[in-house]
């Protein structure tokens, strides 16, 4: 148990050093993460009608 209590008080220090992002460099985040998604869901899409037409034009 006392290991326990340790682990805790120790962690809540760790947690108090951590340097949390702003609301400024969180939502650039969330945009770099939004336009990757659609940049790499456009071309997974591209790349799925590719082979589909060329897998038509093969069978």
């Amino acid at each position: 148990m006392n290991k326990l209590v340790q682990f805790v008080k120790e962690s809540y220090v760790e947690l108090r050093k951590v340097v949390w992002p702003g609301r400024e460099d969180v939502i650039s985040s969330v945009k770099v993460v939004i336009i990757s998604t659609v940049i790499i869901a456009a071309v997974l899409g591209l790349v799925d009608v590719l082979l589909l037409f060329g897998i038509r034009l093969i069978f």
